[in-house]
C-alpha cells in the first residue's frame, strides 16, 4: 500500500516533444494537443513497482502498469479485467495464477509467468531493501531471502514461486490466506521486463510497463514525466488521450492556481481554502468521492516519552475530531473510529470506542498515571506543502488547552524527505500518518502498517510497533476457511491495536478533483486516484 502525501490519511515536469514542462512549483504552458497534464507531488523513490508504496509515484505507475486483477468500482469485488485469467486454489495455500496470452511490455517483449516470478523475487530480496517486500512475506521461502545488515541472504528465489509455463504461475504460501486473490491488484505484484535487471536505476527513471501509457523519456526529479499512449495495449481500457503529463508541485496552492488559470488540466486533492468553494467555482468540472483512506496520528513507540500506551491514549482522548472536521475541514472529512476505511470489508463504525472520544478528565488522569513530563513541548511532525499545517496546529492547540502541554510544529520536510526519516526512527513526537488502501480489505489497513513483518524497510510500520498477539490474530484470519471468518479475526487484531494504540485514528477523507475545460471524462477510481486512461482531451 500506499502512504498518502496529501490530506487523507498520498512527477515532474518533463520536457516532451513540442511541450514546455512545468517545474517544481507549477506554472508553464498547458499541455500539447492530445496530451493533458495532472498534478502530483514528488515521489519518494524511482518508479519501480516493488519500491513505490506512496500515492504520488503510484499514480504514475497506474498509468504504466496493468495489474493481475481489477476491482468492481461499486462493490470492490475482484474482477479479471487485468492480466490474470484466473486465480484458483483448493486449499488456500497452493494457488495457481493463469495469465492471458499475448500481453507485451512497452519494449515489445512478452509478459509471461517468468516476468512476475523474477520481479517478485527481486522485490522480496532484503539486499534490495524494497519497501513492498512485505507483501511477499507469506510466500514459502521468503525468509530465505532475508538477511540482516545488508548481508547476503541464503537464497535469491522463493521456493514457493514457480513459472510452470509462459502463462502459469504456481504460488505456495506458508499458510492459508483466504484473501490472496484480493491482494493481487496491488502494484507490488506487477511484472518486470528482462531489461530491468541490467540497470534498475535507469529503469526507475524510465519504467517499461504493460499499461495503457508508456514512458519515452526519463522522469525528471522536481519536474515530472510525460507518458504517451501505448498503441499495442492488450487491456480492456486503452488510453483515450495521446498522453498524460505528470507535473510535480511542492505546494497545493500553486497547483490550484495553475488549474484555475488553465496551466494545469487535472488536480486531485485541493488546498484547504478551496475545500468549500471548489464545487461552485468549477461546476461540472468538479467531482468528489469518499476516499478509501485514514489519517492517523502515529506515535514513535521507540521514544521513551511515548512508549507507555497510557500516554498515547491520553493524547487520543484530548483531541476533538468533530470540531476539527467542522472548523478546519468544513465537513470534507469525517472523524475516524476504526483503523479501516468505511469502504472496506470488515469496517466497524465504533471500533475505537471511548478512546477516540474527547474526554479531558480521563486524558489528564492517564498522563499523570504515566508520569508524563508536561514541562517539555510536544513536537508534532508532518510533511510540508500539503495543507497539513492547519489541522496539525489545531491538534496542537487542543493538546495545549486540554493537557497543558506546549507544542512545536515540525512541518518543514517535503514528502520525499519525510518518509525516509520515519523509516530511520527520526520522529521525536506524534506524527501525521496516512494510508490509502491497496486492496479492499481491513487486513490491508492493519498488516502493512502495524505488523512485525512490516517494520521498515520491508513495510510501512512507521510507529515501529510489534506485538506477537496482534500478529497471531492476523495469522488466524489468514488461516480462516472463508472471507467472512477471516474478517472476524482481522477485527480481533484491530481490537488489540486499539488496546495498545501505536497510532490513533483521526479522519477519513474526501477526494475532490477539478479540471480545465480542455479535458472531459475525469473520474476518481475506487482507490482515490484519477482514472488516467479514461480522460479525454477536447
Amino acid at each position: 500500500m500506499r502512504i498518502k502525501r496529501a490530506l487523507a490519511i498520498v512527477s515532474v515536469g518533463f520536457v516532451a516533444v513540442g511541450m514546455l514542462a512545468a517545474c517544481g512549483g507549477g506554472g508553464g504552458s498547458s499541455s500539447a494537443e492530445g496530451v493533458y497534464s495532472l498534478y502530483i507531488g514528488e515521489p519518494e523513490n524511482p518508479l519501480v513497482p516493488g519500491n513505490t508504496t506512496e500515492s504520488e509515484g503510484n499514480q504514475v505507475l497506474k498509468a504504466l502498469f496493468t495489474p493481475l486483477v481489477t476491482y468492481n468500482d461499486e462493490t470492490s469485488e475482484v474482477e479479471y479485467n487485468g492480466v490474470a485469467e484466473s486465480v484458483e486454489s483448493d486449499d488456500q495455500v497452493a494457488w495457481t495464477i493463469k495469465l492471458k496470452p499475448d500481453w507485451t511490455f512497452h519494449d515489445g517483449t512478452p509478459v509471461n509467468a517468468k516476468s512476475y516470478v523474477d520481479a517478485w523475487n527481486y522485490t522480496a530480496n532484503s539486499t534490495n531493501a524494497y519497501q513492498a517486500s512485505y507483501f511477499f512475506e507469506n510466500v514459502a521461502g521468503y525468509d530465505d531471502l532475508q538477511a540482516a545488515d545488508g548481508a547476503a541472504p541464503a537464497a535469491t528465489a522463493m521456493s514457493g514461486l514457480t513459472a510452470v509455463d509462459d502463462t502459469t504461475i504456481r504460488v505456495q504460501l506458508k499458510e492459508p490466506f483466504a484473501i490472496y486473490p484480493v491482494t493481487l491488484g496491488y502494484s507490488a505484484f506487477s511484472p518486470l521486463p528482462e531489461s530491468f535487471y541490467a540497470d534498475p536505476d535507469a529503469f526507475g527513471r524510465k519504467p517499461i510497463g504493460n499499461g495503457p501509457f508508456k514512458a519515452d523519456q526519463d522522469f525528471v526529479q522536481g519536474q515530472g514525466i510525460t507518458l504517451t499512449k501505448y498503441d499495442d495495449y492488450k487491456g480492456d481500457d486503452p488510453a483515450q488521450a495521446q498522453g498524460v503529463q505528470f507535473k510535480v508541485y511542492t505546494e497545493l496552492n500553486t497547483g490550484y492556481t495553475d488549474v484555475q488559470a488553465g496551466g494545469l488540466d487535472v488536480m486531485l486533492d485541493l488546498p484547504s481554502d478551496a475545500w468549500a468553494t471548489a464545487r461552485d467555482q468549477f461546476g461540472d468540472r468538479y467531482a468528489e468521492r469518499a476516499r478509501p483512506d485514514i489519517t492517523a496520528l502515529g506515535f514513535p513507540t521507540y521514544d521513551p516519552r511515548y512508549s507507555d500506551p497510557r500516554v498515547r491514549e491520553a493524547f487520543s482522548m484530548a483531541i476533538d475530531r468533530q470540531a476539527i472536521t467542522e472548523a478546519i475541514f468544513t465537513n470534507t472529512r469525517t472523524p475516524a473510529t476504526s483503523f479501516g476505511s468505511p469502504v472496506v470489508d470488515g469496517y466497524r463504525e465504533d471500533a475505537c470506542g471511548s478512546k477516540c472520544e474527547l474526554n479531558v478528565d480521563r486524558a489528564n488522569q492517564l498522563l499523570d498515571e504515566a508520569g508524563f513530563d508536561r514541562s517539555q513541548p510536544v513536537e508534532l511532525w508532518f510533511n510540508a506543502g500539503a495543507a497539513h499545517d492547519t489541522w496539525m496546529t489545531a491538534i496542537g492547540n487542543q493538546l495545549r488547552t486540554n493537557l497543558g502541554v506546549e507544542y512545536v510544529l515540525r512541518g518543514d520536510l517535503q514528502f520525499a524527505q519525510y518518509l525516509p526519516l520515519q523509516d530511520q526512527k527520526g520522529m521525536t513526537g506524534p506524527f501525521r500518518s496516512g494510508w490509502i488502501m491497496d486492496y479492499p480489505s481491513l487486513y490491508n489497513f492493519l498488516a502493512p502498517t502495524y505488523s512485525t513483518a512490516a517494520l521498515p524497510p520491508a513495510g510501512s510500520n512507521k510507529p515501529f510497533y510489534s506485538n506477537p498477539e496482534f500478529d497471531a490474530a492476523l495469522s488466524d484470519g489468514n488461516n480462516a476457511d472463508s472471507l467472512e471468518d477471516a474478517t472476524t479475526q482481522y477485527q480481533r487484531a484491530e481490537d488489540i491495536l486499539f488496546r495498545d494504540l501505536p497510532a490513533t485514528p483521526l479522519f477519513y477523507g474526501l477526494n475532490q478533483a477539478v479540471w480545465s475545460d480542455r479535458v472531459d471524462n475525469v473520474k476518481i477510481d475506487l482507490f482515490g486516484d484519477i482514472e488516467v486512461a479514461d480522460v479525454t482531451v477536447n
